[in-house]
């Protein structure tokens, strides 16, 4: 398994070149000077300058593979562009609202992958009893229901009624602490900058304003994977060698919990792969809602305002993701079957 890991890594820039000719592509599609902005660092440097003068000063009507070169040389430094939408640039952009992303979606995904096997290996082990049948019709609803409208039905109950679980990421009062001399902003997860400043009361705000777009995100993937696993585990129980170790008076924990549900979760890590992907690569419904400002909502901006710059950062964030999880669920299948050869 080293081995192939080691291989796949050796093969990573391949695959990125690859990636970065596929948007390139797209680049050269537009014009030089539409083109021109994803080479700027500050709008400030086309004040006082003939356009057609930087135009050719960055090369933009030399050929296409000098073009690439430079572009990315540029990308490899971390140098995107300047994006509009954002007032900074591509880089500060991401690096920036990357926190807000990743803390809703890892938050999300415990409950959701482990609530929906649970659910999903009880529904079958009662395959076609009661619970098992209001199972099937909470997963059909939870996955049925737009996330929009389920995000509106919580802000709605939760805030607008209740008052419990506000918007945003943190109230005003935590924001000027954040914000503070005295905070350190060790990784802008206000969760675990919190903990490491010792302030608890940032914590405990920061997990209040993510519980009602966490639960948001859960029900639909938590109805998703539970439908998923049920299927898998009802065929796997049906397989040969769970007769024969029923047959020999294997109690039936052990039948269920060791010799079935290993062997069922191959289908569910290619589903929580794709849904990692979803997670980290931003939540646009759920960030809007929320008025959480993650990369979801800064590409959905993007688009609408043909923010070039920041919309080609985003495809090779992206495509970079992509990469890597493919990655860890091929390494995955490996360690949950171990008659799966990566070698």
């Amino acid at each position: 398994m080293i081995s192939y890991i080691v291989r796949r890594l050796l093969i990573l820039p391949i695959i990125l070149i690859g990636v970065t000719l596929l948007v390139f592509s797209m680049i050269m599609m537009l014009g030089p000077y539409e083109r021109l902005s994803t080479y700027i660092k500050d709008p400030a440097e086309l004040k006082n300058v003939d356009v057609d003068v930087l135009v050719t000063k960055l090369g933009l009507n030399d050929p296409w593979y000098e073009q690439y070169g430079r572009w990315i040389s540029g990308v490899a430094r971390g140098d995107m562009g300047w994006s509009e939408s954002a007032g900074s640039t591509v880089t500060q952009a991401f690096l920036s609202r990357f926190p807000a992303t990743a803390e809703l979606g890892l938050l999300a995904l415990l409950p959701v992958v482990v609530g929906g096997v649970i659910l999903g290996v009880f529904a079958s082990v009662h395959h076609n009893d009661f619970w098992d049948h209001v199972s099937r019709v909470l997963a059909i609803i939870g996955w049925s229901v737009p996330t929009f409208v389920f995000g509106l039905i919580m802000l709605m109950i939760f805030y607008g009624t209740l008052g419990w679980f506000p918007p945003s990421r943190l109230d005003s009062w935590a924001l000027d602490i954040v914000n503070s001399a005295g905070f350190i902003n060790y990784t802008n997860f206000f969760i675990i900058d919190g903990l490491l400043n010792a302030n608890f009361a940032i914590v405990g705000n920061a997990i209040r304003h993510l519980v009602a777009p966490v639960i948001t995100i859960s029900i639909l993937w938590w109805a998703f994977i539970m439908r998923i696993t049920r299927s898998s585990m009802l065929e796997i129980l049906r397989r040969d060698y769970i007769r024969t170790a029923r047959a020999k008076g294997v109690k039936e924990n052990v039948v269920v919990y060791k010799h079935a549900v290993r062997n069922a979760l191959i289908p569910v890590v290619t589903v929580a792969g794709r849904m990692v992907l979803g997670l980290l690569g931003g939540l646009v419904i759920t960030e809007t809602i929320f008025n959480i400002k993650g990369l979801g909502q800064f590409m959905a901006q993007a688009a609408q305002q043909l923010d070039y710059p920041a919309v080609l950062g985003g495809t090779l964030y992206f495509g970079f993701l992509l990469i890597l999880i493919n990655l860890c669920v091929d390494v995955s299948y490996a360690i949950i079957d171990p008659r799966i050869r990566l070698e």
